[in-house]
């Protein structure tokens, strides 16, 4: 997917070609670059096959539009800033084909500017707690480890980075792939979770390796970003909790937004502050929409979501390593 990215393709499109020979067909989804992007892969890369969205809908949508007019097996959802590392496609295909029931898998994802440390969207598998904040083997909130071989083994996660998500084709398309109305970010989340619920595995795939940018649409510090975090982390946990934990979970969820608001006030982060109450407001007034998506989904009890509070863990309690949690609290 490319989105204005045409240094990103510039960079890092010919190590994807080179590496991916014999094992993946290169497609380019472009939604609607202003910036020459359709231009740059007419003309420098010829051998890749392209799809010129109208509009830029998002990433979801973006995908969506795409996947559509291509057949394979397996998609691999990539994103524009990432370099991806040598052989790193075989050894993801390999444990999906070992196990039916694994819908998608990530590799590895470490820093591009610092091969040794971990990177923020995925690090070495995803994980959520209970009141649906997302963190990583190798990442809680903006603690980044460093890579020292500590998450090499295949493990069976919560979710999947969407930045390079390996996913059964025949499986994306059944389940309705990435959610329109969420725009970007956690879409990747939401999707997880439905194939969770239909007792499918996601799983990280560690032998394969690749360095992401991270930033490259929206900065890592904007409000828009903070808006639809909050907007999506709010709707994908309405669609897929089970019912007897939807109403303690939003009580949990309104205090500790609240807090997380006046967090941002009190270090100048008025946009931030205002984002949250946006998302909040559009929960509210797309409740019945979101409550016929609800309604067409099913919600079980899933595993390997983390039964305590990883923001108290965190903050209150200095826990900055995914080795320093519970593992008895991933149930």
């Amino acid at each position: 997917m490319n989105y204005n990215g045409k240094k990103f393709l510039r960079k890092f499109l010919p190590l994807v070609i080179e590496r991916s020979a014999g094992d993946a067909e290169i497609w380019v989804a472009d939604n609607n670059s202003l910036d020459g992007s359709v231009e740059v892969l007419q003309e420098e890369f010829p051998e890749v096959k392209l799809i010129e969205n109208k509009f830029n809908e998002g990433f979801a949508t973006g995908y969506n539009l795409a996947l559509r007019q291509i057949e394979a097996d397996y998609y691999v959802l990539l994103n524009s800033d990432i370099e991806v590392g040598e052989n790193w496609i075989p050894p993801v295909i390999e444990l999906m084909e070992s196990d039916e029931q694994i819908a998608v898998c990530q590799p590895k994802i470490l820093d591009y500017f610092n091969n040794e440390r971990f990177e923020y969207a995925g690090a070495a598998g995803g994980f959520i707690d209970k009141y649906g904040y997302p963190f990583c083997r190798g990442r809680v909130f903006q603690s980044l480890e460093t890579d020292r071989g500590q998450y090499d083994e295949p493990v069976e996660v919560f979710w999947a980075t969407g930045a390079s998500m390996f996913v059964k084709a025949d499986l994306y398309h059944k389940y309705g792939g990435l959610d329109d109305d969420f725009f970007a970010h956690m879409e990747e989340i939401d999707f997880c979770w439905r194939l969770k619920n239909e007792g499918y595995k996601i799983m990280c795939c560690p032998a394969s390796k690749v360095y992401h940018v991270g930033g490259g649409t929206l900065p890592k510090q904007s409000s828009r970003k903070t808006y639809l975090n909050f907007r999506n982390n709010f709707a994908l946990l309405y669609k897929n909790l089970p019912a007897n934990r939807l109403l303690k979970t939003f009580v949990a969820r309104l205090f500790l937004d609240g807090i997380a608001g006046l967090k941002f006030l009190l270090q100048g982060g008025f946009q931030d502050f205002v984002a949250v109450i946006e998302a909040h407001i559009y929960f509210y007034k797309n409740f019945r929409r979101l409550k016929q998506k609800r309604k067409k989904l099913k919600q079980n009890k899933v595993s390997k979501m983390y039964q305590k509070n990883i923001a108290f863990e965190h903050y209150l309690f200095g826990k900055k390593k995914f080795t320093d949690l519970d593992p008895g609290a991933f149930s």
